[in-house]
């Protein structure tokens, strides 16, 4: 049995991934309470006709704080029954959130008259922390659409429970570093397409760059060594039992170089793996 635990901050996409994966087969349960997780664990292990049903349940900070600072012990309950157990946590940034409730004028679970938005939001983070912390994976959705957001839950978790998920991110150091990769490579060092005239409009998925890039030897060669490195390393990971990893790559405006690189990357690794996904962070393709 495999059991995905969903949980974050409100306003971060929640409801989203639950519903992504009810929609793929999953038996869903949002905002269940804590209290109720072990017994529920227990329930469908004693009566589930299925050995491979998945189920995900939503786990919120309207839960009692006492309960929530129960989850290590919760969590240690619920693996004793052999269940495969994944924690996903949904995150964003300050400012973002409050964008989001400020446009969708919902209410937060944990605002009132004499507590404001803002403080709400920090009250929150501070109750799931004991949940954030065991997280198996965290998804950022600080800059990441609806429709980015479905398709990231898709390829990472509708998959065998027991397969390493890889996922390799382009992105641009103007932009912030990936607040949840595993490895960063920094490429700003290789030749860069932007000062070709011809090129600057075009991006790593394009032929013209793709030719450029490959032509270069010291692309060529800081290629192999990220190869050869994660080829040596990913596999110690899978020993340790992951399910997770998240390698990110970064050029200066992560137009180019990083979405050449993660994209032969990922070809290599998708002959060998059943889970590869890549992302784009600053192209509007999203995850391929």
């Amino acid at each position: 049995m495999r059991l995905v635990i969903i949980s974050g901050l409100s306003g971060s996409g929640k409801s989203i991934a639950l519903n992504t994966l009810e929609d793929t087969g999953f038996y869903c349960i949002d905002n269940l309470p804590m209290g109720l997780l072990s017994a529920f664990a227990r329930h469908v292990t004693e009566t589930q006709t299925a050995a491979s049903q998945h189920y995900a349940v939503g786990i919120d900070a309207r839960n009692s704080p006492k309960d929530l600072t129960r989850f290590p012990t919760i969590l240690q309950e619920i693996t004793a029954r052999d269940i495969h157990c994944e924690i996903l946590a949904l995150d964003a940034e300050h400012a973002t959130l409050l964008k989001r409730f400020s446009e969708t004028r919902r209410r937060h679970p944990l605002s009132g008259p004499d507590i404001p938005l803002s403080e709400a939001i920090e009250r929150e983070r501070v109750l799931l922390k004991p949940i954030l912390e065991r997280a198996d994976l965290i998804i950022d959705t600080t800059r990441t659409t609806v429709h980015q957001l479905r398709d990231l839950v898709r390829k990472r978790l509708v998959r065998e429970p027991y397969s390493l998920s890889l996922l390799f991110e382009s992105f641009g150091y103007k932009q912030g570093l990936p607040p949840n990769a595993d490895y960063v490579f920094d490429v700003r060092c290789l030749p860069n397409p932007h000062w070709e005239p011809e090129l600057r409009s075009l991006t790593g998925l394009d032929t013209a760059v793709i030719s450029y890039l490959a032509a270069q030897q010291d692309v060529e060669r800081y290629y192999r060594q990220v190869e050869d490195f994660l080829d040596e390393w990913i596999p110690h990971f899978e020993r340790e039992n992951r399910s997770y990893l998240t390698v990110a790559i970064g050029c200066t405006g992560g137009q180019h170089r990083s979405v050449y690189l993660a994209n032969r990357l990922a070809d290599h690794f998708r002959t060998r793996r059943a889970s590869v996904t890549i992302r784009h962070r600053e192209l509007a393709h999203g995850c391929v």
